[in-house]
Formats: C-alpha cells, sequence, structure tokens
C-alpha cells in the first residue's frame, strides 16, 4: 500500500490515523488563505473583463416617416421628430425638418429667390445642412452667407435675432436639386440670452474619419481591412477627431456614409448622451446588447435606450446615409411657442413683447 504523503505511515495505526489528520488539517489551513487569493484574483479579473467590455446601444423607439409639409415656398420637408418634437427626451436636440431631394425649376425674370421671410428667433440654436443645392441666410447682426453641398451653417438665436432663409441666387436662377435639413438645438437656461452669433462651417473644414467592419468585439473596427464609409464630424467628437462647430452644451453630430450594402460598423458614442440615427438614405438596421435589431427605413428615426457606449449599425443598401446625433441632456424644462424657446411661459410672453416692441435682434 502507497504511504500517505510520503511519510512512511498507514492508515492501519490510530495514532498515526491521528498524525495524519493533524498533519492533513494543518496543511489545508495553509492553502485555505492561497485559495482565497487566487480565487479572489479570478473574480477581480474576471469582473475587469466584463466591465471593460463596451455594451451596444439599444433601440428604445423607432418613429416612421412622417408626411411632407413646406416651410415658405422654398422648403417641402418631413418634420422628423413628429410628436417628440420639444420633448426633454431629445435634449439637447428640439425640432428636425428634412428636406428630400426635390427639383426647383429656374425663377423668372425679376422674381425673388423661394424661402421664408423674415422670422425672429429666441432661446436656441438652428443648425442647416446642405446636401445638394444652395440656401442662402441673411440676419439682423449682419451675417449673410451661402452654404452649398456639405456646408453646414450655425446660428445662435441667443437673446433675439431676425433672419431669413432661402434658395442663394445662383441656384434659383439655374434652378436644380435641393436636399437640406434643418436642426434646432436648445441652449442651457443660463445661455438663452446670449448674444446672437452665426457660424459658417464650410466642407472642408469638416473632417472625415474613415471607418470599417466591425470586429467581433463590440466598440472595434478591423480597420486593417477596406474602408466602407466614413463619418464626417460636424460637432463634438469621432475616434478623438474633432468637429469644428462650437457649441454652449456638449453636442455630437455626425453624418455618416456606409458604402456596402450588409456592412456592420461599431461607432463609440458616450454612453449617458441622448442618441438618435436619421437614415436619411437608404436603410439601416441597429442591434442592442441582446441581439436583437431594429430596421430603420429611409426617412426614420430611431430613438435609443441612455445605455450603452456603442452604436452597432448594418447598413441594408449601397450608399447608406446617416445623421447621428445626440448630447448631454440639459434636465430643464421646455416652453416652445412659435419661434422661442425658453424655460418658462412667462419668458415666452415676454419674448412676444421684446419682438413686438421692436428690442429685438441686436
Amino acid at each position: 500500500m502507497a504511504n500517505d504523503l510520503g511519510l512512511g505511515l498507514t492508515h492501519k495505526s490510530p495514532l498515526k490515523s491521528t498524525i495524519v489528520s493533524s498533519l492533513l488539517l494543518l496543511l489545508s489551513l495553509q492553502l485555505i488563505p492561497h485559495v482565497k487569493s487566487l480565487a479572489q484574483n479570478s473574480s477581480t479579473k474576471q469582473s475587469f473583463t466584463m466591465s471593460s467590455k463596451p455594451l451596444l446601444r439599444s433601440i428604445k423607439q423607432v418613429l416612421p416617416a412622417t408626411p411632407k409639409h413646406w416651410v415658405g415656398d422654398g422648403f417641402h420637408v418631413h418634420p422628423v421628430f413628429a410628436s417628440k418634437a420639444f420633448t426633454e427626451e431629445l435634449s439637447p436636440f428640439l425640432m428636425f425638418d428634412y428636406g428630400p431631394p426635390t427639383h426647383f425649376p429656374p425663377i423668372n425674370a425679376g422674381q425673388n429667390p423661394r424661402g421664408v421671410g423674415r422670422h425672429p428667433h429666441r432661446g436656441f440654436e438652428t443648425v442647416t445642412v446642405a446636401f445638394q443645392g444652395e440656401v442662402e441666410h441673411a440676419d439682423s447682426v449682419g451675417n449673410r452667407d451661402v452654404i452649398r453641398a456639405g456646408d453646414v451653417q450655425w446660428m445662435t438665436a441667443g437673446r433675439g435675432i431676425i433672419h431669413e432663409e432661402y434658395h442663394g441666387r445662383e441656384f434659383s436662377e439655374k434652378g436644380g436639386v435641393l436636399e437640406m435639413c434643418q436642426l434646432w438645438v436648445n441652449l442651457p437656461a443660463e445661455k438663452k440670452m446670449t448674444k446672437p452669433g452665426y457660424q459658417a462651417i464650410l466642407k472642408r473644414d469638416i473632417p472625415a474619419v474613415e471607418i470599417f467592419n466591425a470586429s467581433s468585439e463590440a466598440g472595434e473596427c478591423a480597420n486593417n481591412s477596406e474602408s466602407i464609409g466614413k463619418v464626417r464630424v460636424i460637432a463634438g467628437s469621432f475616434q478623438g477627431i474633432k468637429g469644428p462647430a462650437s457649441t454652449f452644451s456638449p453636442v455630437e453630430l455626425w453624418d455618416v456614409m456606409i458604402s456596402k450594402s450588409n456592412s456592420i460598423v461599431d461607432l463609440p458614442f458616450p454612453e449617458d448622451y441622448s442618441c438618435i440615427v436619421f437614415v436619411r438614405r437608404g436603410k439601416a438596421s441597429i442591434f442592442g446588447e441582446t441581439g436583437n435589431s431594429y430596421e430603420v427605413g429611409p426617412q426614420s428615426v430611431a430613438l435609443t435606450e441612455r445605455k450603452g457606449s456603442v452604436l452597432r449599425v448594418k447598413a441594408g443598401e449601397d450608399d447608406t446615409s446617416l445623421l447621428v446625433m445626440g448630447g448631454s441632456p440639459l434636465n430643464e424644462p421646455i416652453a416652445a411657442r412659435g419661434p422661442f424657446v425658453m424655460n418658462t411661459w412667462d419668458e415666452i410672453a415676454q419674448a412676444s413683447r421684446d419682438f413686438y416692441n421692436g428690442n429685438f435682434g441686436s
């Protein structure tokens, strides 16, 4: 029979059995701290691994494409946010109009360009993106500018501005296809009465970051593969590249293009921000952490849960185009009426008085 523990003792002697039991007990007591240490290390390592893996953003709701309506005589737009407009759920964004590609014939001699005449704003910012054609802007503080395909105009209404928006003169005389959108971005309460301002952001000043097919791990891209699209960073940052827009609160606005159908991309996005995905062209599926996916069609918009730091998107068609937007929610009351967005109805009434009394727009 083999000796226990190699000590030359057998189980036949009670004394020897007692000695063996004592030795085994001492040995086990000596091993327990080491076993605990190993277990703790293993637990710590496992916990770190699980917590360090980025979570995918899940879809909370998909808003279908809405019927179009005219704004002035120059912009035939979808009110994208529909009944969700001017709610805290979208903060800091308020409203979103998208004008799909629309052909306009040349204007007649002596005819004014199509558009929207002079009107006031207070308490927020307007962001206009031109995809095709030209949009011209003029305001009461002396700004006048034309944006063309790929350009952006970012106007701060602040304490009050009066402006007009219309088709560019050259575009109007030649005619052509216009495609554009306008977003309203709320200002924090402490900044609502800031001085009006205007940022002309040209296409050449907007950085474009190449994107690649996603790897098996969320948040990673196999960047040794062929590029399958790009992200134009208008505001905020993407993969360390900052956009040119200056904002009063943290805002992300990306123009995303995915060139190949069935490509899957992972777009890192700040976890505590609102995140909204609009399908401008094509269609896309958005995958959540559970593996479920939601298909979002053209001119539809997906609202995501405020949980997860990666947006996983699969293009359903070649040349799928998205606008991805969001930001740090302001968590402030929203009082909106017509062209004014403030925090209380008393402030809205004051804005109306200021406008009609001529104390506005400078």
